[in-house]
């Protein structure tokens, strides 16, 4: 608790004003009753620290009934008495003999959880009030640099994180809970026509491979520039709201949907050209054709059409650029909120900036918060959460284009934190690039072999893709080959075997 900027105690501020909320008598009490049981304490330590108690010397008691309790040591008034000898506060009060006036009533043995629940509610409004008070003197306080969106950020992070205090409680669950889920995953996974416990992907061939998209997990998608990692999120974050429209119009219970309300924090595009994207999928019209107003008639009756079935999509994008990593989080936690969002996609990893004041001074620790931020955000939110990601150089380097773990930029905490990752590969575009000169009339044989040579590796590899699992927690690695349509950036199933040369 010394790290996060919440302050619990009034001590912290420089005063203690008498109206912040508080009961020393409860807190007595409570502290009184977990050194007649000890068991008492054993219930209320996950729920209560140090700093939820108004009286710093009853905070230190508890943390020493919990270092002894830690120790396999009975904490009674006899086996504390050592450890507060020297303590000033407790000689304020008449020296150790306060630890036995505080056994003193076996009646609190009856209230303590409620003890133990007041104490920690009323510390909660104490944080409120920290936080309350520091947002007004910030407010207030214009001799720095005015900054109102960040001030606005920088609350809403210190909310929530009261919000989160005590959560490792309700994170604990019995094995008969966590079989309940688990069952429940294999369910949806069964009513789906099998193969998806999670979020769709909406292409078949991928689900078979990762179950879909499991909640609380972070996936990453890899590629060089050019490779389409960008329009196969897309496609996958339009698949994943729009099976979830369709569920809810065909009346399925919602946490029975493999479908999702998607949050697609867009930091290098627009929205309107995120949008482009999935009409042009949409309506089979090129994105260069809509972009360039290059359509018939009939296009634009298919583009209305298209804008018409897609205008009640829950697809949300931010495309707020240059935003930190607990802006983002933030923002996907508000959007949770008001929508229920079940899929976060963010594109790409690398334009998020870290939270620190050093950051972008050593970019290696501020991607790994980065991308310590992310898998978080995933189990806060109990969701997916598919990062994009660049690849270094080194790719280019080799003779075998397909890229490795190693590839990634900064990648070791990346590779750490991700549950999944993947890389989108593309041999055409590697292949179209190499195109020898056409040969024309007068030129020798060979040009016209090796023009031929390349005509047939390129119509061997033209339109597909390669999706490679480099890294799965819950399976195996592998490969998934799918179609590609540039025209459209739409990716697709293919049914057939790699066509080797």
């Amino acid at each position: 608790m010394a790290s996060s900027p919440v302050q619990l105690h009034p001590a912290s501020t420089g005063e203690t004003p008498p109206s912040l909320p508080q009961n020393v008598e409860a807190e007595a009490a409570l502290l009184g009753a977990m050194m007649i049981d000890n068991r008492i304490a054993e219930d209320v330590m996950m729920k209560l620290r140090e700093e939820h108690f108004f009286e710093p010397l009853h905070g230190r008691i508890f943390v020493a009934i919990q270092s002894l309790l830690n120790k396999n040591m009975i904490a009674n008034p006899v086996t504390l008495k050592p450890l507060f000898e020297a303590d000033e506060g407790m000689k304020e009060l008449g020296g150790p003999a306060y630890l036995a006036r505080l056994t003193g009533s076996g009646a609190s043995l009856i209230g303590a959880k409620a003890f133990a629940d007041q104490i920690y509610d009323l510390a909660m409004l104490r944080a409120l009030v920290s936080v309350g008070r520091e947002m007004v003197e910030q407010a207030l306080d214009t001799r720095e640099e005015v900054n109102p969106r960040g001030q606005i950020e920088a609350a809403e992070v210190a909310l929530y994180r009261v919000a989160e205090e005590g959560g490792g409680e309700g994170s604990v669950k019995s094995f008969g809970q966590a079989t309940r889920i688990a069952v429940e995953m294999a369910e949806k996974a069964l009513n789906s026509g099998g193969n998806v416990s999670g979020v769709t992907t909406g292409l078949d061939t991928v689900n078979a491979k990762l179950g879909g998209l499991h909640h609380s997990d972070l996936l990453i998608l890899a590629g060089r520039p050019g490779m389409g990692k960008t329009s196969l999120a897309t496609n996958i974050a339009f698949n994943a709201a729009k099976r979830w429209a369709r569920d809810l119009e065909d009346g399925i219970e919602m946490k029975k949907s493999i479908g999702a309300p998607v949050a697609f924090f867009s930091l290098e595009m627009s929205a309107d050209q995120l949008a482009t994207r999935i009409l042009s999928e949409q309506s089979g019209i090129s994105g260069e054709a809509l972009r360039m107003g290059k359509i018939s008639q009939s296009d634009f009756r298919n583009l209305a059409r298209a804008a018409a079935e897609l205008e009640n999509l829950p697809l949300y994008i931010d495309d707020t650029p240059g935003l930190t990593i607990a802006a983002l989080r933030t923002r996907a936690r508000r959007l949770q909120r008001r929508h229920g969002i079940g899929f976060i996609v963010v594109d790409y990893l690398q334009l998020l900036q870290g939270s620190g004041r050093n950051a972008g001074e050593n970019r290696v620790q501020e991607i790994s918060e980065i991308s310590r931020g992310l898998k978080t955000l995933a189990k806060e939110l109990n969701v997916p959460v598919l990062a994009l990601s660049q690849l270094s150089r080194a790719v280019e380097q080799r003779e075998d284009k397909r890229p490795q773990l190693s590839d990634l930029r900064e990648s070791g905490s990346i590779e750490q934190d991700a549950d999944i990752v993947m890389f989108v590969f593309r041999e055409d575009y590697y292949i179209a690039s190499k195109e020898p000169k056409r040969p024309v009339e007068g030129d020798d044989a060979k040009a016209f072999e090796d023009h031929a040579k390349w005509a047939t590796d390129m119509e061997r590899v033209f339109g597909l893709s390669e999706l490679i699992v480099g890294k799965q927690r819950h399976g195996a690695t592998g490969k998934v080959l799918l179609k590609f349509d540039a025209k459209t950036t739409r990716f697709s199933d293919y049914a057939g075997d790699y066509p080797h040369g």
